[in-house]
């Protein structure tokens, strides 16, 4: 009985011996943990969506103690997020311009070059003839590649063209990352003017593979009295720095693809001529 009393005694000694040279230890070497770092993931989103170029947030929010990253790259975030790690850092706030997705095709209206039974993604159709299985070599292939890494459920294929939803987009571009065809490209949230299409073909070749594809009818440039659209490379292009948003190039284009949220009623009042 004594033998066993004994042990148990020296069992704990030793315990209580170990135990202090681990607490000794863990405060010796612990690694020190800015106490800004916890702030700063907290006023972020947690989404870990990689928009701001890092692993995750917390990642983020080290580079910023860091000075490896500025203030305001969480797109997810936007401008609440860059208001409260300024203030956690006790710096100015930052504007934070807020960026959704827009994909450039209504890829529904061109035409397939065969029929595709592979895999379901975009990346995949890729390889079959090289470029994929649409006839438009510009245009989205509709397999949901962009869908399948958007963590917001902001985009989806609707009608064999993938669509995006501005108000659950956060802009973190991950969609934009993974798109093969690059139709898919950052646009200011409220942008009124958009050109949905990406093709560079000329005119006859366009109208064989899909109808409403841009062709280089330079109507809408004609129409524009700032100067801020163009026909470059066989599709038109806007200038946001000069565009003023009066529609007047949404409402000429013969073939319905330059989008106007905000189509101004006084469309009406041009003649027809000058349409």
């Amino acid at each position: 009985m004594e033998k066993i009393l004994y042990a148990i005694a020296v069992l704990g000694v030793l315990g209580a011996v170990f135990g202090g040279i681990l607490a000794v230890a863990s405060k010796v070497f612990a690694v020190k943990v800015d106490e800004r770092l916890p702030k700063l993931t907290s006023a972020l989103p947690g989404a870990n969506c990689g928009g701001c170029g890092f692993a995750g947030c917390q990642a983020y929010a080290q580079a910023v103690i860091d000075g490896k990253a500025e203030i305001g790259l969480c797109a997810a975030g936007g401008a609440e997020a860059a208001k409260k790690m300024s203030e956690v850092m006790g710096v100015e706030s930052v504007e934070v311009e807020r960026k959704v997705a827009m994909v450039k095709c209504r890829g529904q209206n061109h035409l397939p070059k065969g029929r595709y039974d592979g895999i379901a993604d975009c990346r995949s159709a890729m390889f079959v003839t090289g470029d994929g299985p649409s006839a438009c070599p510009n245009g989205c292939l509709g397999f949901g590649t962009c869908e399948s890494v958007c963590k917001f459920d902001a985009i989806h294929v609707v009608g064999g063209v993938a669509r995006v939803d501005a108000d659950k987009c956060t802009g973190c571009m991950q969609c934009v990352e993974v798109c093969p065809r690059k139709v898919i490209i950052p646009v200011t949230y409220n942008t009124d003017i958009v050109i949905a299409c990406s093709n560079h073909e000329r005119g006859a070749h366009t109208r064989k593979v899909c109808d409403i594809g841009c062709v280089g009818c330079h109507l809408c440039e004609k129409q524009c009295d700032y100067d801020a659209i163009h026909v470059i490379n066989n599709l038109a292009t806007i200038d946001y720095t000069k565009c003023v948003s009066c529609g007047r190039c949404a409402a000429v284009c013969p073939r319905q693809l330059i989008s106007d949220s905000n189509l101004r009623t006084d469309m009406d009042a041009v003649p027809a001529m000058q349409r």
